[in-house]
């Protein structure tokens, strides 16, 4: 039974007069029993808080950066009216905040036997799965002096999805595949590797193309169109080691390893082909399989709940897994880390056994911070600093030079620029029919 602050005022200004004037036992019971009489009758006045009734509606799921909004729904089946301070408390990572006023309660007036909706606007800052922790309400008497208080557990989930901002770079890349696909205004055939149909010659058709044996069968030159390799398998494997933890920027390494493979699953899928994923440590954290459409949506919920792991990634463990979610011939996509001891003692250590029956592209985020440093000259710990990023970046160089060595392709680049760069590998493997 919280007493409010107008309570203690009256407490306090009817003590006064009695403390200077008469101050006796007899003095102080004249102020303080009609106050606490009015007290208990405020009490008993108050709408009851555990028999008011809660559900929830709204978003279930939510991009990183945008807003959600959920709906509470407060139903008071007693005969008072209520009016009460709510309180919806959700994680700070949440970003809970009452969607008409902004601030983090709602005060809510709410007649006999109606109900109201109240709505709580999310703003999470980070991505997984956001679930509410309690509903705590302050139900106040028609004088307000006292309040009854308690809470109610009202479930409801809202799930923070990865942002894709690398989304911006899906059209360039669809017109380049349009463009393999030979379905662009050009007059050039499509690059592709596998022979589609026959059609007959125009002026500018590329002469290679001509089926010598088609047209003379027919009274028309005929050349071959082709398109680009469909129906591939392609297997991303993220690594969710420690090294994965490091912030790279403003972002850990994952997020911009997600990125990257949201802006490739996308795009493969635009292309034809099949695309599972696959999350690694020390064990298996997501696995993705995907026979038919809607296999954005299924990576994406899958990477929403993903967090580094600070254990070292079982290297072994991570290619045993990977063949065996791709029996079949596939692109294996690895994203994960060229840093010295992590790569060399680990990945290069299993690749030829991957490279054997794959093909591999190894992508990995690049430290902008290192390529900054390269170019300090102003101070003693300027040039330290330089030749440390110059020692770092040929460590590197040296690591990727031997992964390609092993059958891989390595794309090395910033974390804004290795969504693209990833794309651009696969379309070129894809132009040149070793998927």
């Amino acid at each position: 039974m919280p007493l409010t602050g107008r309570a203690a005022l009256l407490a306090a200004v009817g003590s006064l007069p009695v403390a200077i004037l008469a101050p006796s036992w007899a003095g102080m019971l004249a102020v303080n029993a009609p106050l606490s009489l009015a007290i208990l009758c405020d009490y008993a006045l108050a709408a009851p808080v555990r028999s008011l009734r809660f559900t929830r509606s709204g978003d279930t799921s939510v991009r990183l950066g945008d807003s959600a909004s959920v709906q509470l729904t407060v139903t008071n089946p007693s005969r008072r009216l209520l009016r009460a301070e709510l309180r919806d408390a959700w994680s700070p990572s949440s970003g809970a905040v009452v969607a008409e006023t902004g601030a983090s309660r709602h005060s809510v007036a709410v007649a006999a036997g109606e109900a109201r909706r109240l709505t709580t606007l999310l703003r999470p800052t980070r991505r997984g799965d956001r679930v509410p922790d309690r509903v705590t309400v302050r139900s106040s008497g028609p004088l307000g002096l006292v309040s009854r208080q308690g809470y109610h557990r009202v479930p409801w989930n809202v799930r923070v999805l990865p942002p894709f901002s690398s989304r911006k770079h899906l059209p360039s890349r669809l017109a380049r595949l349009r463009e393999l696909d030979g379905r662009t205004s050009t007059l050039s055939r499509g690059r592709g590797t596998e022979f589609d149909s026959l059609r007959p010659y125009v002026p500018g058709d590329d002469t290679r193309s001509i089926d010598w044996r088609a047209t003379a069968r027919q009274t028309a030159v005929a050349v071959r169109t082709w398109r680009p390799e469909r129906d591939r398998h392609i297997l991303i494997v993220l690594d969710t080691g420690r090294t994965s933890a490091g912030r790279v920027g403003d972002t850990p390494r994952l997020d911009a390893a997600m990125d990257a493979a949201l802006l490739l699953t996308a795009l493969a899928g635009r292309a034809g082909d099949q695309v599972n994923l696959l999350a690694y440590d020390r064990q298996v954290r997501a696995h993705v399989r995907t026979t038919n459409g809607g296999v954005l949506a299924r990576v994406v919920d899958a990477m929403a709940t993903l967090e580094p792991e600070l254990v070292e990634t079982d290297t072994r463990g991570l290619s045993t897994a990977a063949m065996a979610a791709a029996p079949k011939r596939s692109l294996i996509v690895l994203l994960t880390t060229l840093d010295g001891a992590p790569a060399e003692e680990g990945l290069l250590t299993v690749l030829p056994q991957l490279t054997a029956r794959h093909t591999v592209i190894v992508a990995a985020v690049a430290d902008p911070r290192i390529d900054g440093m390269t170019h300090g000259r102003g101070s003693v710990e300027a040039v330290y600093e330089a030749a440390a990023g110059i020692r770092a970046q040929a460590q590197r160089l040296r690591t990727a030079e031997r992964l390609q060595r092993h059958g891989a392709v390595v794309v090395d680049a910033l974390p804004e620029s290795l969504a693209p760069a990833l794309a651009d590998a696969y379309l070129a493997l894809k132009a040149a029919g070793r998927l």
